[in-house]
């Protein structure tokens, strides 16, 4: 059997609920062979992030490069990238890539300790986000890279059309930091899709983020199309939430293999 492959370009999560941990259990999840290119390292558990360390731009480089060019991949997804040299080195990769790449701009993580160097949001919007398939920014995301503030539904559509702006074909904005429902929207600019999900009663939410970019990108290296496949994103997620459990003494990580159980 020939699996769909996708190649994950993150930082690892030492507590494995976020990250690449979570990148590579979503992928393997939903029937594609996961490859990981370590572009930081993270000393990390349920209580938050204690440090984190960035490989140097040559690591990355190799990394990708040993994958790309003896495996190939049918789709990409990237997470945290930490700096602005190394978001720098994987959009230079990415640029010649024919795979659609799924871009989650993490800034900060689900504790709210921050995974992005200030001096590197530039790079997001202007080398990185500009060669998304899909861009998958949450709230605190859209306005660290925008400056625009939401604190509704509606706003979701200006959240979308300012990061539109920056040059992805597709923006997903994740409305789950509002209250009420689980309501994201996904649009090209044109077409708009709404997807919608009741809130469950459930702190531990850790690698919320990072699952769901991973399950579009699953989506894509399947065939399916971007809204196609971020609906099924949002199915897998939804359930994996619902599942989550508790780790540690602090915000446990969602349900990977939920639908095995």
């Amino acid at each position: 059997m020939n699996l769909p492959r996708v190649l994950t370009v993150a930082g690892s999560d030492s507590g494995g609920g976020a990250g690449i941990q979570a990148d590579l259990k979503t992928m393997l999840a939903l029937g594609t062979h996961g490859m990981s290119v370590v572009a930081a390292v993270t000393a990390q558990n349920s209580l938050g992030v204690q440090g984190y360390w960035e490989l140097p731009p040559e690591a990355v480089r190799a990394q990708y490069r040993s994958v790309a060019d003896d495996i190939g991949f049918q789709a990409i997804k990237t997470g945290m990238l930490a700096s602005a040299p190394l978001v720098e080195t994987v959009a230079e990769l990415l640029a010649d890539a024919s795979a659609p790449v799924v871009v989650d701009p993490v800034g900060v993580s689900k504790h709210g300790d921050s995974l992005l160097a200030a001096s590197a949001l530039d790079s997001v919007r202007h080398a990185l986000l500009p060669i998304a398939t899909v861009a998958t920014p949450n709230l605190d995301e859209v306005a660290q890279l925008t400056g625009v503030e939401v604190t509704d539904e509606q706003g979701l559509r200006r959240a979308a059309d300012a990061i539109l702006a920056l040059g992805p074909r597709w923006a997903l904005i994740k409305g789950g930091h509002l209250a009420g429902d689980a309501v994201d929207l996904l649009t090209d600019g044109t077409a708009s899709h709404w997807f919608r999900a009741p809130r469950h009663d459930n702190r531990h939410t850790h690698g919320t983020g990072c699952t769901l970019a991973s399950a579009v990108a699953a989506g894509l290296a399947h065939g399916l199309s971007v809204p196609e496949a971020v609906a099924a994103a949002k199915e897998y997620v939804t359930g994996a939430i619902a599942a989550g459990f508790s780790l540690g003494r602090g915000i446990g990580p969602v349900d990977h293999g939920w639908r095995l159980r």
